[in-house]
C-alpha cells in the first residue's frame, strides 16, 4: 500500500515538473493587415519563432492572436520576431480594439494588395494521375 502511494506521489511530482506554461497574447501590427497575403506573411514567418504553438489572424479586428509556450519565449521575443519580416507589433490590453486605417495600403504593393493567387491546372494534368 505504501509503495502504491509513494509511486503515485512520485508520478504526480514528475507530471507537475513537466507541465508547460501555455499562454495566449493578442497583438496588433503596423503596418496593418489588408489582405490574405498580409495574413500569410505574418503566419508564415512568425511560426518559426521558438515556442509558438498557434497563430490566428483577423483582418477585420486587426489582431494577431498567438498561443505560445512561455517556458520557451516571451511577449518581448515575439514582438522582436515581427520585426524580422517588416512589421512592428504591439500587445493589446484585454478589451482594447483597433481602428482600421483605410488610407493605409500594403507596404509592398504599389497599387494596393495583390490578388490571392489561384491554383492553375494544366489541361493535360489528368495524364499525370
Amino acid at each position: 500500500m505504501k509503495r502504491s502511494v509513494l509511486a503515485l506521489a512520485m508520478g504526480l511530482i514528475a507530471v507537475t515538473a513537466m507541465a508547460k506554461t501555455i499562454k495566449t497574447t493578442v497583438f496588433t501590427t503596423s503596418p496593418q493587415m489588408h489582405c490574405e497575403n498580409c495574413e500569410n506573411k505574418i503566419k508564415g514567418n512568425l511560426r518559426f519563432e521558438k515556442g509558438v504553438k498557434k497563430i490566428v489572424t483577423d483582418i477585420d479586428s486587426q489582431t494577431v492572436t498567438v498561443t505560445y509556450d512561455a517556458d520557451k519565449t516571451s511577449v518581448d521575443r515575439l514582438m522582436k520576431g515581427f520585426t524580422k519580416f517588416g512589421y512592428t507589433a504591439r500587445e493589446l490590453k484585454p478589451g482594447e480594439t483597433v481602428t482600421t486605417d483605410s488610407d493605409e495600403e500594403c507596404p509592398k504593393h504599389v497599387n494596393g494588395c495583390l490578388p490571392t493567387p489561384t491554383r492553375r491546372v494544366h489541361s493535360d494534368a489528368a495524364r499525370f494521375f
